[in-house]
């Protein structure tokens, strides 16, 4: 008589699950995350796109001034209306007032002086140097940003 012996192994366990195709949770975690980055990629642009409209309209109306002395009253005029985001009445504010409006915050006063002189009454004058008009834009756009959230 043949005895067959049956060769018994240990218990096994079951193979791990494949990483493919992961479980909905993953999905739905993996969209989440696609949402968040394309909300936040739109964001971005549309805050570079208003910085680029706010930017074009402050260096078009001055660019669009036929005489240095209508630049400086269109950056006046364009700063006036920047400083009410900041101060209901800061567009009424004279003179030193005013100076010392636009100076608010800076360790250093940067509108004193002659371009300070230039920004108050330029628009007034008939003959304003170019030179100094061209100085006095960058200071005047820096603050016109500013105020209005762009920087």
């Amino acid at each position: 008589m043949v005895v067959a012996t049956l060769i018994l192994r240990d218990i096994h366990q079951p193979s791990a699950p494949s990483w493919w195709p992961p479980a909905p949770g993953w999905w739905l975690l993996a969209l989440g995350i696609l949402a968040l980055l394309a909300g936040f990629g739109w964001w971005l642009r549309r805050r570079r796109r208003h910085r680029e409209r706010i930017a074009a309209l402050f260096d078009g109306m001055v660019d669009a001034a036929p005489t240095p002395a209508a630049q400086v009253a269109a950056m006046s005029e364009l700063l006036r209306r920047a400083a009410r985001s900041r101060d209901a009445n800061a567009d009424r504010l004279k003179d030193a007032a005013w100076r010392a409006f636009l100076d608010q915050g800076q360790s250093l006063p940067r509108f004193d002086g002659e371009l300070g002189n230039l920004l108050l009454d330029g628009g007034y004058r008939r003959e304003v140097d170019p030179e100094q008009v061209a100085q006095l834009r960058p200071l005047v756009r820096a603050r016109f940003l500013e105020w209005m959230g762009l920087r």
